[in-house]
């Protein structure tokens, strides 16, 4: 224990962004993290005291430790050991219940803002993120102004993959054929690190993206820079793009083709409220 301490002693709450949120969705899974470790504290320092006092106690030269070779029940230990454990299990239960839906994914957060939609396709080994207000798209890069909400829309042109930013909270799955949401916000401006938390293949390592929250206006500035760029994402750049590459680096699109989110979908199945399709799953 006191060379775990020492070997962590450098990792300040600051390195910790768990611990550290920059937004109110990580706000309440930190403090989510924080009454699950408390309440299992209730039964686990009781047993390490209870170790610590039971070899002292009951020791070899302790003669006046009672000594009872014939003892087989006792209803009040066999009440601690039963009920203590399922009061912490309730516990936990009505936590995780109040917070998952607290913390739905899909939830609109109470925001009077206007939120920002952004489309995330997770790729061999990288994130592609497209604004379809804005109509542009980048690559390792997640750009959005603070204090204003971040609608996702989520899925993937590759294997499983999870979408996270410990900062602002919110772990999710990106699956082909599959679209998932989830809303997030800054309450800051900050520079924050997005990653894929699920192994996908020898590029996992540095499937690693740029999230960036900026005031309004720089913002605004940021995006006439990406329109600025003389990429398109058409068909046959986003099929360049979609070849496996590792440590890719940001890259900036000025247009891409309106329906290529619900393309990708329909790539490997239905879609259920992709736009002219006419397809429900």
């Amino acid at each position: 224990m006191i060379g775990l301490a020492l070997m962590t002693s450098g990792c300040g709450i600051r390195n910790t962004p768990i611990l550290n949120p920059k937004g109110p969705i990580a706000e309440v899974e930190r403090d989510l993290l924080m009454n699950a470790f408390t309440i299992m504290l209730i039964v686990v320092i009781p047993v390490f005291v209870l170790t610590f006092w039971f070899a002292w106690h009951y020791r070899a030269g302790n003669k006046k430790a009672t000594y009872a070779p014939d003892w087989s029940y006792s209803w009040k230990i066999d009440s601690v050991t039963w009920l203590v454990p399922a009061l912490i299990v309730v516990s936990l239960g009505l936590h995780v219940w109040v917070y998952t839906h607290l913390l739905d994914p899909f939830k609109r957060l109470n925001v009077e803002a206007k939120p920002l939609e952004v489309s995330v396709v997770a790729q061999d080994w990288k994130w592609l993120f497209l604004y379809p207000e804005q109509n542009i798209a980048t690559v390792n890069q997640l750009v959005f102004p603070n204090g204003v909400p971040l609608n996702l829309r989520i899925t993937s042109d590759t294997v499983l993959n999870s979408f996270f930013i410990p900062a602002l909270g919110g772990q999710i799955y990106a699956m082909a054929g599959m679209r998932t949401e989830l809303k997030l916000i800054a309450d800051e401006p900050g520079q924050f690190v997005g990653k894929n938390t699920q192994y996908s293949g020898r590029g996992f390592s540095d499937q690693h993206f740029e999230a960036i929250a900026m005031t309004p206006q720089d913002f605004e500035n940021w995006v006439a820079k990406v329109r600025g760029s003389p990429n398109k994402l058409d068909g046959t750049s986003y099929a360049e793009l979609a070849k496996p590459s590792a440590a890719h680096p940001v890259t900036y699109f000025s247009g891409y083709d309106a329906d290529l989110f619900e393309q990708i979908i329909l790539k490997y199945g239905s879609c259920d409220d992709c736009p002219g399709t006419g397809i429900s799953r």
